[in-house]
């Protein structure tokens, strides 16, 4: 939760922590102090002061800052080893609501498939919206399955994570010479010196009942421990090292073919690296070949990844498995090896019981991309403080950096409107604008009873003149449609934009869209006289009939010459729900 303006001497101004069910963990402690690192690292990723010389352990040396470190930070802790407590996190909504906060960043998420207003996520960032603040979500790291894609109600920024133009790698140097670059966060030194190597699957533990087959996964309880002691050995899973560790090895090299090219890096408790399972596959043949082989794994680096950002594979994807009209995610953001705060109460490798106590750590996920978008949003606000939260999200969306579709296969199921461009947002020219009665006409489209509604708006809220239907005319900054399979295309958008640039403004429109697909755009300009104007504009999407057509997009562009509004024009086969029903038990979701 974020506040706009500081003193150094009072960053965090609150700290409130909430556990319903009084149900602690046995190194929780019942305070909002972090100790499981998370909170720190979303919340100094927000709004961290800036920091020169920060590193961890001496990689990613450099000067640190959160995205808006102007702001103050109030922290509302309702997490814990048994999860998070819905009565909690709408109590922390509503306690942050009071407390006045600007922005709120939420980096979590529920693990199955809820209704809005089953979700209490969605509940609190409804209150929010209502009294005026933006919630900033994760989109979720179930990726890269289709339909994934958690925290999709559309009164909230929904963000996705992708990578930066830094990598960590560490290089596996063989007895032979060859060299097999890999990924890890890897800051143990061996100083070149080489070590004899084996293959998992050679240190089999026979008495236990195990064969090869088992071994190679180097879990603890298949392998014979003895064997392990003082050498370097080859794993094809990826694991978090202990099993080496324990048996007093002296660093792992791990492949696997659910990663076969890694595009996030871990930390570990003893020397390690992951390679592809290619490598692994030559390297296998050298231990084979060779009377005494041995390796040595070098110090890891940071390497210039000059094609980011991407989508990084593990974020969420979409469409919107409720309301299909509305894309989701909306935005992404750098989620991939981000160097923030850390607890020192918490392991900062993946293996739980690493004792290293650490103030700073990197870590991938939405939950790290999500405060990137959080920050993006406080510095709006500082800017346009009487913006709504539907005004602020049009800014950060419709100024996005466009991605490359051909480095992102899912397009904008991936990345939403595109990457976080926070100095752009502040100067949209024109927003996409909503407000609560909006959302609640949005809700009663899609079928939502008036008992639900008013449990939820705490308002008189009616259904009363609306007709159950597509929401295509919903004021929203990415034009949407989902079509069944053998259907036409065929569909207009109605959108309003209010001026927020210059009084005397001419906007163009430019379009583009693929060969399937023509559009048309009616105004194709407009003419603004004063800020604050609105003028309203049709958007017609016509081609074939079509059936299992995967996501198709292009977009319409205004620009007055100096400010351009951009917003994807997204056209899809889906039948809505799909594969998911609101009952399934099967969506699984995690930040």
């Amino acid at each position: 939760m974020i506040f706009r303006k500081y003193s150094r001497c009072s960053k965090l101004i609150g700290a409130r922590y909430y556990n319903s069910d009084n149900i602690y963990g046995d190194n929780e402690i019942p305070s909002p102090r972090d100790t499981e690192g998370h909170g720190t690292h979303t919340a100094t990723t927000a709004g961290g002061v800036e920091l020169p010389g920060t590193s961890f352990l001496g990689l990613a040396e450099g000067v640190a800052r959160g995205g808006a470190p102007g702001a103050r930070i109030a922290v509302y802790k309702v997490c814990w080893a048994s999860g998070c407590g819905d009565a909690d996190i709408i109590k922390a909504f509503d306690d942050a609501i009071a407390d006045g906060v600007d922005i709120i960043s939420v980096s979590l998420g529920s693990e199955y498939l809820l209704d809005y207003f089953q979700d209490p996520i969605a509940i609190g960032s409804f209150h929010a919206m209502k009294n005026g603040i933006l919630t900033s979500n994760s989109a979720g790291n179930a990726g890269p399955d289709p339909v994934t894609v958690a925290n999709f109600s559309p009164w909230t920024l929904t963000v996705a994570a992708s990578t930066i133009d830094r990598k960590f790698v560490a290089n596996l140097v063989l007895g032979n010479g060859q060299i097999f670059t890999g990924i890890s966060i890897n800051t143990f030194d061996l100083n070149g010196t080489s070590y004899p190597l084996i293959w998992g699957g050679d240190a089999v533990n026979y008495s236990g009942g195990y064969s090869q087959d088992d071994a190679k996964l180097c879990s603890q309880e298949t392998m014979n421990a003895d064997m392990a002691v003082g050498k370097i050995v080859l794993c094809e899973a990826l694991t978090d090292g202990s099993t080496i560790l324990l048996a007093n090895g002296v660093g792992t090299v791990m492949a696997d073919q659910d990663y076969v090219n890694p595009d996030y890096a871990f930390s570990y408790p003893l020397p390690a690296t992951l390679i592809s399972p290619v490598d692994a596959k030559k390297v296998i043949e050298y231990i084979k070949s060779t009377r005494y082989p041995e390796a040595t794994i070098l110090v890891g680096e940071t390497w210039k990844d000059l094609m980011g950002p991407t989508v990084v594979s593990f974020s969420s994807r979409g469409p919107n498995p409720i309301s299909s009209d509305i894309l989701k995610p909306d935005i992404t953001a750098p989620g991939v090896d981000i160097l923030a705060g850390w607890s020192p109460l918490s392991p900062t490798s993946i293996y739980e019981n690493d004792t290293t106590g650490l103030y700073f750590n990197v870590m991938s996920g939405t939950s790290m991309s999500c405060p990137h978008a959080a920050a993006a949003a406080a510095y709006v606000k500082s800017v346009h403080p009487d913006w709504s939260p539907a005004a602020i999200k049009s800014a950060i969306m419709t100024t996005a950096y466009a991605m490359d579709p051909r480095r992102n296969a899912d397009k904008e199921f991936a990345y939403g409107s595109g990457h976080i461009n926070p100095t752009a947002a502040v100067d949209p020219g024109l927003v996409f604008d909503a407000s609560a009665a909006d959302y609640i006409n949005l809700l009663c489209k899609q079928g939502y009873n008036i008992t639900t509604l008013r449990v939820v708006t705490g308002d008189n809220s009616t259904c009363a003149n609306t007709t159950i239907g597509r929401a295509l005319d919903f004021n929203y900054p990415i034009l949407s449609l989902y079509v069944e399979d053998g259907e036409e295309i065929t569909g207009t958008f109605t959108r309003t934009v209010t001026n927020v640039g210059p009084p005397d403004s001419t906007y163009t429109a430019m379009w583009q869209t693929p060969s399937l697909i023509s559009a048309t755009v009616e105004p194709s300009v407009l003419e603004f006289s004063a800020v604050g104007e609105r003028k309203s504009f049709a958007v017609t999407v016509v081609g074939p009939a079509i059936t299992q057509q995967p996501i198709v997009s292009g977009a319409v562009t205004w620009s007055d010459g100096r400010r351009s509004v951009r917003t994807p024009v997204v056209v899809y086969n889906y039948f809505r729900g799909a594969p998911y029903t609101i009952e399934s038990e099967d969506y699984s979701n995690s930040t």
